[in-house]
């Protein structure tokens, strides 16, 4: 894998409440043409929902986000995730993120974490909350001095606002909860989070 934020235009930010829904989801994710999926470390579940989808579906790359704690990355990396993102970034979790050896985004929200990430070796970086931290105006304006840092902006897009994100050259891909909606996944309408899944795919 050359880069994370290459590998699908919308990354699905999923939070799985029912375990026995991951396998489901991630294989809906494929069938619409999104072969990844950020599952969110906001449930009791989540560590075993990363551990079915790694170990039923893997033609998904599957990654663990809301890293909050350094203790949650090895958590996520023992449990299979292949990715780690925060929405924020410390220097405790970002050199616990780093010791997992997995590939990883940590979370900026202004120029000087942005600056802090660099120095610590990262140029591929998630860009949180994006709509509320300035949206494409911030990223806009941080690419011509920092140009060497590129992002995954997540937090209030859309399906009609992540064009706008998609055609600045310093994201290489925008994250999207929009994809799974919380209704789809409780009544496990599965065919609409592949439909939903495809028009996030199209983007690319």
């Amino acid at each position: 894998m050359s880069s994370l934020l290459d590998v699908v235009p919308v990354m699905p930010v999923v939070v799985v409440d029912d375990v026995d829904h991951a396998v489901p989801i991630a294989r809906a994710l494929v069938a619409g043409g999104l072969p990844a999926i950020e599952l969110t470390l906001r449930t009791p579940v989540a560590l075993d929902a990363i551990r079915a989808i790694a170990s039923e579906v893997p033609e998904i790359l599957v990654g663990a986000g809301t890293v909050v704690a350094p203790g949650q990355a090895k958590l996520a990396a023992d449990a299979g995730a292949q990715f780690l993102v925060s929405p924020g970034t410390t220097v405790q979790l970002l050199h616990a993120m780093q010791d997992t050896g997995l590939p990883f985004l940590p979370g900026t929200a202004t120029v000087s974490e942005v600056l802090a990430a660099l120095e610590a070796g990262c140029t591929e970086l998630k860009f949180f909350p994006a709509a509320a931290s300035g949206g494409t105006a911030f990223l806009k304006a941080v690419g011509a001095p920092v140009p060497a840092a590129r992002f995954c902006p997540t937090g209030g897009i859309t399906l009609g606002s992540a064009p706008s994100y998609l055609a600045l050259d310093n994201v290489g891909c925008v994250g999207g909860s929009w994809i799974t909606p919380a209704d789809a996944l409780a009544a496990g309408d599965w065919d609409r989070v592949t439909r939903l899944a495809a028009e996030a795919a199209a983007l690319g």
